[in-house]
């Protein structure tokens, strides 16, 4: 007799853009050497998600369609354009997300949909669309949190993690380092206090004069420069694991400012790895400080800062030393997709947690809502 673990698949269809507006590539890559994606992506994606046994784990389709060529001409993700973009092509996305599986969904046995936090319009027309998808195939309705998809993109990568673990999402619009208690509880230990580090990301490659997505200019800009050359500043912030990025990203401006009011030219492959440096080694030293505090067994990056090259670097020396394991999400599955809300929908779906018709969509809600 086959389990409901052998058979379970879900529809995820993934309306993911962050509160600050920001927007990046989902599967496209712009550097896959150091960083792929960026921190929320401004996609339509539907992934039909099979887990044939207790430790495996298999995307069976993977369908995105984004705006970002669009939302690039801007500078960032014009909300009305990434909204009319979803409501038109998400039902074709979903028909190929079908077809490439080979299924109906007379197949399906639950559709999982994000809906929070996010930029409400977009988030509005993913939400509607799987109450009707859900009501009219006559299929259970299971909400997903955005940030808890990002933490399930690891069980995609790696079959053997298990919570309890401690985890730093970073992304435009969200840095948080969370206790993961189980597959649906949380403990938030540390956040942003203002910008994340996607969104400074993004702001200090306008200033330099560098492509939209930011995190994957940045990135690349930094590889021929000095991570010494500028001297930014380290934010105090209240919270041993809070962080704050606003004034760090006023420094690079000010900076950027002050040389062309003197006639100076700013080097921008020196500026973009100090810059890159610093805003790393925030982060890194944060959440190895509460891994350390809390005796972490295993430490997990997720987001799309979590494809940073060097981030990855300073976290996995640092695990290392404190002898903990580190998971990295593969690089795919680090910017928003379908498939990483498909995983975390399945261990809602199995802890009971489902939507009647009346759910709706939330710019913001904390991801240990329930």
């Amino acid at each position: 007799m086959k389990t409901i673990l052998s058979r379970t698949v879900s529809i995820a269809l993934a309306m993911l853009l962050t509160v600050s507006c920001l927007s990046g590539c989902g599967s496209k890559s712009v550097n896959t050497a150091e960083y792929l994606g960026t921190y929320s992506t401004d996609v339509t994606s539907l992934i039909p998600f099979y887990l044939p046994d207790t430790t495996g784990k298999k995307v069976i389709s993977n369908v995105i369609s984004t705006s970002v060529k669009e939302q690039a001409l801007y500078g960032g993700v014009v909300p009305e354009i990434a909204s009319r973009r979803h409501a038109e092509y998400i039902s074709a996305t979903v028909d190929k997300a079908l077809a490439d599986a080979g299924m109906t969904m007379a197949d399906v046995d639950a559709v999982a949909v994000t809906f929070a936090p996010g930029l409400i319009g977009a988030v509005l027309v993913g939400v509607n669309f799987a109450k009707g998808l859900a009501y009219a195939a006559g299929k259970p309705l299971v909400p997903v949190h955005h940030l808890r998809g990002h933490i399930a993109a690891n069980y995609l990568t790696h079959q053997d993690l298990k919570p309890p673990f401690l985890c730093l999402i970073a992304s435009g619009g969200h840095s948080h380092i969370v206790l993961v208690e189980d597959w649906c509880r949380y403990k938030i230990l540390g956040r942003t206090v203002d910008d994340a580090a996607g969104e400074a990301y993004d702001k200090v490659a306008r200033t330099l004069g560098l492509p939209y997505p930011g995190g994957p200019s940045v990135a690349a800009a930094a590889r021929d420069g000095n991570p010494k050359a500028y001297k930014l500043p380290v934010p105090h912030v209240d919270g041993k694991y809070n962080v704050s990025f606003s004034g760090l990203k006023t420094a690079v401006i000010n900076e950027v400012h002050n040389a062309e009011q003197k006639g100076q030219a700013v080097n921008v492959a020196d500026m973009a790895a100090s810059f890159q440096e610093r805003i790393d080694q925030i982060l890194a030293k944060k959440l190895l400080a509460a891994a350390a505090d809390t005796n972490a067994k295993q430490v997990v990056l997720a987001g799309g800062v979590a494809a940073n090259g060097r981030l990855r670097q300073l976290v996995n020396d640092g695990a290392q030393k404190l002898g903990a394991k580190i998971f990295l999400p593969e690089l795919k599955y680090c910017g928003d997709n379908g498939a990483m809300i498909a995983a975390q929908g399945y261990y809602e779906f199995q802890d009971g947690n489902l939507a009647d018709w009346s759910l709706n969509g939330l710019p913001t809600l904390p991801i240990d809502y329930r």
